[in-house]
């Protein structure tokens, strides 16, 4: 946010969109990931709940980014898709590793700014 804010944004114009991500049933972590998140705020605890294999824990990847988002002062919106579900529309590094498959795809994201 500083950056922008130096290069002449105000935060009260700037509106964050993020696309379809992975979805927290889809998203299983180590415990060490757990780990990092709570070192870092314990109340990170709030994007993760137990699921998966034991001693893993499911990471809700979206929650956690609006409420970075929110808490920097940032409207926000998500598109609700889950890139791992949806296989006709989306690649995901997660599936095709899940899947034994030999490619995964490539994604590029776009940034315009309007004067």
């Amino acid at each position: 946010m500083a950056a922008m804010e130096g290069l002449g944004a105000r935060r009260e114009r700037i509106v964050a969109a993020l696309g379809p991500t992975i979805s927290q049933r889809n998203y299983e972590v180590g415990p060490e990931v757990v780990d990092r998140f709570l070192a870092a705020d314990g109340g990170n605890a709030g994007f993760f709940r137990s699921g998966g294999r034991p001693g893993h824990s499911l990471f809700d990847l979206p929650g956690y980014l609006l409420a970075r988002l929110g808490a920097a002062g940032v409207d926000a919106a998500h598109v609700d898709l889950c890139t791992y579900d949806d296989a006709e529309r989306f690649y995901s590094y997660r599936r095709a590793t899940h899947r034994g498959e030999a490619d995964y795809g490539r994604l590029m994201s776009a940034i315009v700014l309007e004067a």
